[in-house]
């Protein structure tokens, strides 16, 4: 009993150190990332009014990059296993950083989708791989902690990246090019320059980290491997098996619903908040907002750890789901106000929805499967795809501006019908 609780207390001491020294870094990286791929929403006016990016084309050419980002994660995630994560990922930031900042060459609607369909490429391969490099670091009890923690990249992203790009944007003018264009180099090359510290902070594995006292590795990493085993003897450890696996292509359409939810805000919450200041973006409606993901900030930090202290993570993900697709549903007919106080707990509910989600995968796959698995689930992120351009077919479609608000969040509330039935992770996710 007393050498048990000796490694019990070693887990946790390196599970807290592994947290000081790796999420930080993590949460810059998906700062960074979600800042290159959303901040065309801020260039969005712009590019119509000077390179002839309609809504049409823009609806089509915001969604390719979920096309490529969402089929480019599976090989990815099975290079990232073989050659570890901190050459993978470092490599992937510099890519997408040189592509983003290339978007500044855009002249018209081919360039535009060439673009946005490579920075998709080259973006695939992150997010699966840092939800699989959790899984060797963190046991599945510290997990949804963790995954929460890394989920603050997304709203910090989208409270400085609105001031950041509203601000770029007002250099217009300066040094001869337009404010879209800083936008995209300042923002592309800050990918560049955290990809190169990705070589030097970060390490594969427990056994490979130099700053983890011998201890608290091996503690690690007979808590990791008891977890495992318990995977390995519920679930699919093989790729052919995964794929085939109805658990897994459940997950797969979840988490397609989640990303429709989650961009059909992202894509197109600065021109709500335009409309509703009547303003062009800028300064001021990237400041406002901002105001929603200061709110998701909120909601991701606490809604994991409540899943884990209840240790009942499907119930927490469908009310969540439940109490958002109501908010969107209010948001078309509410008044500045109320529609600012809709569109926060909108976007709260879909962002800090995720991580919990992504506990039902990690404590159900294992091995090549968890690999290939965290990749295949992933594909869902094609729901960034269909968010606006079910949107624009709806307004079209039913020749109102609000129509195609009310599919989107008519899609929320069948996905919290569906999340109500999924199965909780065969291994304990508990809070110790």
């Amino acid at each position: 009993m007393r050498e048990s609780l000796i490694l019990h207390d070693a887990t946790l001491r390196a599970v807290h150190r592994a947290a000081r020294r790796l999420v930080p870094f993590l949460m810059l990286m998906y700062v960074v990332s979600f800042l290159d791929r959303a901040n065309v929403a801020f260039a969005k006016q712009a590019l119509a009014a000077t390179e002839g990016i309609s809504e049409q084309v823009y609806a089509l050419g915001a969604g390719l990059f979920f096309l490529s980002y969402s089929t480019c994660g599976f090989p990815s995630n099975l290079i990232l296993h073989r050659i570890g994560a901190r050459r993978w990922l470092g490599m992937l930031l510099i890519a997408w950083g040189l592509v983003s900042t290339g978007t500044m060459f855009v002249t018209g609607p081919a360039s535009f989708y060439a673009l946005r369909l490579l920075l998709g490429v080259t973006e695939a391969g992150f997010f699966p791989g840092v939800i699989l490099y959790l899984t060797y670091w963190f046991p599945n009890r510290a997990r949804g902690r963790m995954m929460g923690l890394f989920y603050l990249g997304v709203p910090l992203a989208l409270i400085l990246g609105g001031p950041l790009s509203g601000f770029l944007l007002d250099l217009h003018g300066r040094g001869g090019l337009a404010g879209w264009q800083w936008m995209f180099i300042v923002e592309g090359l800050l990918a560049v320059v955290v990809g190169f510290a990705a070589f030097a902070l970060l390490d594969d594995k427990p056994s490979a980290a130099p700053w983890l006292p011998h201890d608290e590795k091996q503690a690690l990493a007979d808590d990791l491997a008891r977890e495992a085993d318990a995977r390995r003897a519920a679930g699919p450890t093989e790729l052919l098996p995964m794929i085939r696996d109805p658990r897994v292509l459940r997950l797969v359409l979840i988490y397609a619903l989640i990303q429709v939810s989650t961009y059909g805000v992202v894509f197109y919450l600065p021109a709500e908040v335009g409309a509703l200041l009547h303003r062009p973006a800028g300064f001021t409606v990237g400041m406002v907002s901002a105001i929603p993901w200061i709110c998701a900030l909120v909601a991701v930090y606490f809604l994991p750890r409540v899943a884990d202290a209840w240790g009942n993570h499907r119930l927490v993900a469908a009310l969540t789901l439940l109490i958002a697709g109501l908010a969107s549903l209010a948001f078309p007919t509410a008044g500045p106000v109320a529609g600012l106080v809709a569109l926060s707990i909108a976007a709260s509910g879909f962002i800090a929805v995720q991580p919990v989600f992504w506990t039902f995968p990690t404590g159900y796959l294992a091995d090549r499967a968890a690999a290939g698995g965290i990749a295949l689930i992933g594909v869902g992120n094609v729901g960034g795809f269909f968010a606006p351009n079910l949107k624009v077919w709806a307004d079209q479609a039913f020749h109102s501006t609000t129509a195609g608000l009310y599919l989107l969040a008519g899609l929320t509330l069948v996905n919290a019908a569906l999340i109500a039935t999924v199965r909780e992770p065969a291994v304990e996710t508990r809070s110790s």
